[in-house]
């Protein structure tokens, strides 16, 4: 029974040969190749032990027999040759699946939804990554939605139009950032000649160890073209502690982002408020978080809100708070989340 049985074995494992053809048909009974020869898997040694322990016993889901039951040393030593075939087209599979995952987990819906030849220029202008869209749009929704009448919703119209702003302002430098990063100074100067502010910042970082304070200057500048769209005109006592406060906040979380990229910035030799401050930035950013809700207070009570604002406004408070005290600088992810 055990002869049968074994004899099975060897018949089905006969068969995988010539599909798979992983052993060549002509090798001998009594000769071995070689486990580092191609069409072995490189731990052949640990799955033959699954398949027979050299003291004598062979193994099987079906029994356990002694190697005196085996009748025929060519079929033995077939079982052998044989050892490695479900471990190769197991891990072919499973290194093919990984390689899938990780190809697939580059992809975001750009190259999922938009046509072939847009998504160049929807990856030059970040439009699948909108962090830096909404950064720039919220300040000119704060001020559009103070300008509004009392008791009444902002105009979503306005909001809407400063919004589309916003995606192709942010566009526009990112396209502007990328082509300074590769053009002369000449090129450089040229380009930045236009808009000052809009154009220019990518060069402060070349230039100054605060390109934050000047990026914030940037994207805050909604913040008094809100006001004046709605009202036809600028309050200085609620415009400017709102421009104000805008800054501060700008200097908050780039500062927190150009620590994740500090060693390459002092490797290209560009500068930031990250190699400025060094150690000292929790200190420097807690000065800003302040300044920034002592700002957005002094706004609010000029342009006369009511208590519903410093509720929202004790909210952000704890956030911007939490955000300060809980990220770790020399961790490029923790930057990067918060």
């Amino acid at each position: 029974m055990a002869f049968y049985r074994l004899s099975r074995i060897t018949r089905s494992l006969h068969s995988r040969r010539h599909r798979y053809s992983f052993v060549p048909a002509t090798e001998s009974s009594f000769s071995s190749p070689q486990l580092s020869e191609p069409g072995y898997c490189a731990d052949s040694r640990r799955h033959l032990h699954h398949l027979f322990e050299f003291s004598g016993i062979f193994h099987s889901k079906n029994g356990v027999y002694n190697s005196t039951s085996i009748r025929s040393i060519g079929a033995y030593h077939e079982l052998l040759q044989n050892s490695c075939f479900s471990t190769l087209a197991s891990d072919g599979k499973g290194e093919e699946s990984k390689n899938s995952n990780q190809n697939g987990g580059d992809r975001s819906w750009i190259d999922v939804y938009l046509p072939e030849k847009a998504r160049p220029y929807a990856h030059l202008a970040r439009l699948d990554k909108p962090i830096g869209t909404w950064l720039l749009a919220w300040p000119c929704m704060w001020s559009i939605t103070m300008a509004a009448a009392p008791g009444s919703l902002p105009d979503i119209k306005m909001m809407m139009l400063f919004g589309t702003g916003a995606l192709l302002l942010r566009g526009a430098g990112c396209t502007i950032n990328d082509l300074l990063d590769r053009i002369s100074i000449l090129s450089r100067v040229l380009g930045a000649s236009s808009l000052l502010l809009v154009f220019s910042y990518p060069l402060m970082k070349r230039f100054t160890f605060w390109p934050q304070a000047y990026l914030g200057l940037t994207f805050n500048w909604g913040a008094l073209l809100g006001w004046a769209a709605v009202k036809g005109s600028l309050d200085p006592a609620v415009v400017l502690p709102l421009y104000a406060s805008g800054v501060f906040w700008t200097l908050v979380y780039d500062t927190i982002y150009a620590h994740q990229d500090k060693e390459d910035d002092v490797r290209v030799g560009v500068k930031s408020t990250a190699l400025r401050f060094g150690d000292s930035t929790k200190e420097w950013l807690t000065g800003f978080g302040i300044a920034c809700i002592g700002s957005l207070a002094l706004s609010g009570y000029n342009a006369n809100l009511e208590w519903p604002y410093y509720t929202f406004l004790a909210a952000a408070s704890a956030q911007l708070a939490w955000q300060i005290l809980t990220v770790d600088l020399a961790s490029r992810a923790d930057c990067n989340r918060k």
